[in-house]
């Protein structure tokens, strides 16, 4: 059994703190950690995540200007600094970002007098469970940092851990089950877990770990040595983050009608979808109409949870950042975006596209503002949309006056990209 982690400068250890990130919806809720001065809550923006950056290994000013600049001005909410590089690299931590410093013993506390500011917002992280209680009898917050390579170590890390505000854990192997066995046993604790990823090179780690239950732990210590990585990790953070709801509106309905045949498709994705949750189709850039899975009773078939039977293939598939793919663009692994009918969303894959030759049926409804949006899908009873109480509409059986679900934007696209410019589409 191991209890402390290895130091080295790509594995990326550190320690947390609830700083300017915060923790996934459901424990941010009673996540509250104590101070001597009283309550302290550094929760930020809903849906936002820790993401810290260790600083072992780095200490001179071209390693600050290689990386460490670049990562203060991100989207990375936290610093660890150890003892040997403490005075170099903290004047370049902005306040905004909290300073940890990872201590072996308890005289490496006494350094924290050099900090700016004190040691006022700073977390000490060691895996020394006498360094850690020294730290909290100075009022300091405290991280216990484990090392997991087997069931004992996976144990203890939970039972010391769960004692201090903050828990990072760096595990041997590459399976997620210990971490999910850590998440669930927390998820009833204050205590804010971190997963230490160990190669600076695995974005793929580092997002999984966000994702692991649908719950994810409640951050990262992830420490790339590189731009490129750098740049793969916030570019797939921004996307795991979009979690913002979108308005829907109330359509009502102007004209159904059958237009011949066409080639349509259905988005088959990697998800289960709810009674309430479908897709946004549309065949402008102006707005979509929110399109039902299949979910609901059919008397000749099984149901397909999995499936929006979505549109003729130019259609547009409202996405994440405001952006939008054309049907014919989708592929198997194309990220993609569930809306339900209060306008949450949520982030699947597409597993597969089904395209095929069917009759056509254009449905085009007027929003509150008198902006037409249209959507052109399969002629068949079996397919739905979203009526605004949220029920099911059979397409064939749609009259004018029906009111529908529907999401307005400001028109004009440039591949899927919203940009500033007249355009008039019909």
């Amino acid at each position: 059994m191991s209890t402390t982690p290895a130091t080295n400068g790509g594995a990326g250890n550190g320690a947390v703190h609830a700083g300017s990130g915060a923790v996934h919806m459901e424990k941010r809720e009673r996540l509250r950690l104590d101070r001597v001065d009283g309550d302290r809550n550094r929760m930020a923006e809903q849906g936002a995540r820790l993401v810290w950056f260790d600083t072992a290994g780095l200490s001179s000013p071209a390693d600050r200007e290689r990386i460490l600049e670049r990562v203060v001005n991100v989207a990375y909410t936290g610093v660890v600094l150890y003892p040997d590089n403490m005075a170099a690299l903290a004047p370049v931590v902005p306040a905004r970002m909290l300073k940890v410093l990872h201590a072996e013993n308890p005289e490496d506390l006494a350094r924290l007098a050099s900090l700016p500011g004190g040691e006022a917002d700073v977390v000490v992280a060691s895996p020394h469970l006498e360094v850690l209680d020294k730290a909290a009898q100075m009022g300091l917050a405290t991280c216990y940092r484990a090392y997991v390579d087997d069931g004992a170590s996976l144990h203890e890390s939970i039972r010391e851990g769960h004692r201090y505000g903050y828990l990072m854990v760096r595990f041997r192997d590459p399976t997620n089950i210990p971490l999910e066995l850590v998440i669930a046993t927390l998820q009833a604790t204050r205590t804010v877990l971190i997963k230490e990823i160990s190669t600076p090179t695995d974005v793929d780690d580092a997002i999984v770990t966000l994702g692991v239950m649908e719950v994810g732990a409640d951050g990262v210590m992830f420490s790339p040595r590189s731009h490129d990585v750098l740049d793969d990790l916030l570019a797939r953070l921004g996307r795991l983050e979009e979690r913002a709801a979108l308005e829907l509106q109330v359509a009502t309905l102007v004209k159904s009608t059958p237009i011949g045949m066409g080639v349509r498709s259905c988005i088959d994705t990697t998800a289960l979808f709810s009674p309430t949750e479908g897709m946004l189709v549309g065949s402008t850039s102006q707005g979509a109409l929110l399109c039902c899975a299949e979910v609901f009773f059919l008397p000749y078939m099984e149901l397909r949870p999995f499936r929006v039977n979505a549109g003729a293939i130019h259609s547009y598939v409202y996405n994440f950042g405001n952006r939008t793919d054309y049907m014919s663009e989708l592929r198997a692994g194309s990220p993609a975006m569930i809306v339900d009918s209060t306008g949450a969303t949520r982030r699947t894959s597409v597993g597969r596209m089904k395209t095929e030759v069917r009759p056509l049926r254009l449905i085009e409804a007027e929003l509150p503002g008198g902006e037409r949006v249209n959507v052109i899908m399969q002629d068949d009873w079996h397919v739905r949309i979203f009526s605004a109480d949220a029920k099911p509409l059979n397409i064939t059986e749609l009259k004018p006056g029906d009111r529908l679900l529907g999401h307005l934007t400001a028109p004009g696209r440039h591949v899927g990209i919203k940009v500033d410019e007249h355009i008039l589409e019909t």
